[in-house]
């Protein structure tokens, strides 16, 4: 029996919350199509609220139909699914609420006459994360290392001292081998790809390194503002939310040395390698290396838009940023000098999610100066969203008498080459949780290494408040000094493009 299709219990913890409605629900009744989940699988959600067994199941089932790529929910296939789904109600802090867990488990056990993989399931508020801990620990339901899993969601503390704290209460009750701290980017199939077309190609390996590479860039761009995560993002802000873990896990796919092996932590030792290579910024200095910005009102799509500080839940003065930009040095003899240019924001001008890969132009111009009025280094573009595909830009001659040099495309798309479904980000984590395999999700050094690299910079914004805010109108792509920042190196921004179908 694959690991995958080991008898499993998933036991979320924040059952009847956002998360789960978004994003668990959608992705489950997925594998339930996809025939991905074990034949003995069974749910168990916990929440304070009160409800009953008919309402978590359309609560689930709602969930499933807003947010499924399939549509509306097959009740045929929804009724043979229920019958193993619960709720239990009841008090995180309660001692009760964890015996009667305990209880429901051994249960489930005894029916299918066999042990299961047990998956604990954090969609809850960071800040009940270490009660439901101590309370797994005090009822003895993480002794199983090979059996019981937790899962963490982010955001991983709020700095590398909280970061730091929060291992410690993890790993108080479990073993470093049965947490998985899940980042949805690392789910998504074009971040899982940079992997394969970076080590199962000859082309590109032996030119990714100072030698041939002048920087890389790395954007994930939103159109949306902060919609109802008004409170959360006043207390986190851009630079926590999406640079501390999502950009800093690209960069580290990107940058990492070859693996010996495909095993997790071979993977995940490559990518602490990176993340202690960064180099530290000065406090005295971020400001030659970090941008903040927070947008203002402004237009999308033709549609006001109000400012940041207009939003549900956000103080009028808030000091709280929407935008990041900063540049990072790895030191060491692959990317000595190399700066990756990192930038994030809401409001911005595209919804896109991609790495720039720019080479050094060539060493010696032989053509005319008016052959090459359009001449432009070379890229490799990876496009994580909203379109999947990889491009890389080149120059050819442009059809006609005249010797003149165009830059063209040649395009990787992910649905016109494979034309099947991608799986969502949840989906490819939660089977990978269920046959424990940890290597698209965070170990404890990498946590605390991504913090240590932006740590300088939240001291020094700290210190001083933006004197700007908003310095950005909604619907632009940031502020002056996010285009000042790459500018001072002679470089500029990529323009976003989608990918070409």
């Amino acid at each position: 029996m694959t690991p995958q299709k080991m008898p499993t219990i998933l036991v979320i913890f924040g059952a009847m919350g956002d998360l789960t409605w978004r994003k668990l629900s959608p992705a489950l009744y997925n594998l339930l199509l996809d025939n991905q989940l074990p034949e003995q699988f069974a749910v168990i959600g916990l929440d304070v609220k009160e409800a009953s067994q008919d309402k978590f199941h359309q609560r689930l089932k709602d969930g499933a139909s807003h947010f499924c790529q399939c549509g509306s929910v097959d009740d045929e296939k929804w009724k043979g699914f229920t019958p193993n789904v619960s709720l239990i109600s009841g008090n995180f802090a309660d001692p009760a609420l964890y015996a009667s867990l305990g209880k429901q488990i051994q249960a489930q056990e005894k029916t299918w006459e066999c042990p299961a993989n047990q998956v604990f399931y954090l969609a809850t508020p960071p800040g009940i994360m270490e009660t439901i801990v101590k309370g797994i620990g005090a009822a003895s339901l993480a002794h199983d290392k090979q059996h019981i899993r937790i899962v963490v969601e982010k955001p991983f503390g709020h700095d590398l001292a909280s970061a730091t704290t929060l291992n410690g209460v993890l790993t108080a009750v479990f073993d470093e081998s049965q947490i998985y701290r899940i980042d949805h980017y690392l789910g998504k199939e074009t971040v899982q790809n940079i992997l394969a077309f970076r080590f199962a190609n000859a082309l590109f390996e032996p030119i990714w390194d100072r030698r041939y590479i002048d920087h890389i860039q790395i954007t994930v761009a939103e159109q949306v503002g902060v919609e109802h995560r008004g409170a959360y993002y006043e207390h986190a802000g851009a630079l926590r939310d999406m640079i501390q873990n999502h950009l800093m896990q690209i960069l580290c796919l990107i940058a990492m040395e070859p693996m010996v092996s495909f095993e997790a932590d071979e993977i995940r030792n490559k990518k602490v390698d990176v993340l202690r290579a960064i180099r530290l910024i000065p406090e005295n200095q971020v400001e030659h290396f970090a941008v903040r910005g927070q947008y203002g009102a402004g237009r999308i799509n033709r549609h006001k838009v109000p400012a940041y500080r207009a939003e549900p839940n956000v103080a009028a003065d808030s000091s709280s940023e929407t935008f990041a930009a900063i540049k990072l040095f790895v030191d060491n003899w692959r990317w000595q000098d190399v700066p990756f240019y990192l930038r994030t924001g809401k409001r911005l001008a595209e919804k896109v999610s991609e790495v720039i890969i720019q080479f050094h132009p060539v060493p010696h111009q032989s053509f005319p100066a008016a052959a090459a009025l359009a001449w432009q280094p070379n890229q490799l573009i990876i496009h994580i969203q909203p379109e999947e595909g990889i491009v890389l830009r080149f120059q050819a001659k442009h059809p006609g008498p005249v010797l003149q040099l165009s830059p063209v495309n040649m395009d990787f798309s992910y649905q016109d080459t494979f034309r099947t479904r991608s799986p969502e980000a949840y989906e490819t984590l939660l089977l990978d949780v269920m046959a424990g395999d940890a290597t698209l999700f965070m170990r404890a050094d990498q946590v605390e290494g991504s913090w240590a690299a932006i740590t300088p910079i939240l001291n020094a914004w700290e210190k001083t408040l933006p004197a700007d805010f908003p310095n950005y109108p909604s619907g632009t792509w940031g502020p002056e000094a996010a285009e000042t920042l790459i500018a001072r190196d002679g470089r500029s921004w990529n323009p976003s493009e989608p990918t070409s179908t």
